[in-house]
């Protein structure tokens, strides 16, 4: 029994280390994406891309070991975010203004973000996958 406790954190550790890389990744995209002289598209749905991986991890880092759940969770938490931006209050609109309200909830609502988002959610399970049957 110990060792599945301790398997299940050392899980949440490597999917928060992940998660927080990918953070990094996409905060640099963003940051530096358009002086660097990429594209918009690749900035701006890369950044997605990577915002529902991020998603994904962070679930499963709570939720270690359930992969559908793990997918089904970050899909809703994905597109109930992309949807709450279809409402306007004066206290969002004022938080979507900072750089954390654009960088977790962004501004205008777009199918195309959870497209990204879904591709994102796809690839970090595919990954996840893959590493894991690497290990057995």
């Amino acid at each position: 029994m110990m060792r599945i406790s301790n398997t299940r954190w050392r899980m949440r550790g490597i999917y928060l280390a992940a998660a927080l890389a990918v953070i990094a990744a996409g905060v640099t995209l963003r940051l530096a994406g358009y002086q660097a002289g990429l594209p918009y598209l690749l900035v701006k749905y890369a950044g997605s891309t990577l915002w529902g991986a991020m998603v994904l991890l962070l679930v499963a880092a709570v939720l270690p070991g359930r992969p559908r759940l793990q997918l089904a969770l970050a899909t809703a938490i994905a597109v109930a975010v992309e949807f709450v931006r279809l409402y306007h209050a004066p206290w969002l609109d004022q938080f979507r203004l900072t750089l954390a309200g654009q960088l977790l909830l962004g501004r205008i609502f777009s199918v195309f973000n959870i497209a990204a988002y879904m591709a994102g959610i796809a690839l970090a399970a595919l990954l996840n996958t893959c590493c894991n049957r690497a290990k057995t």
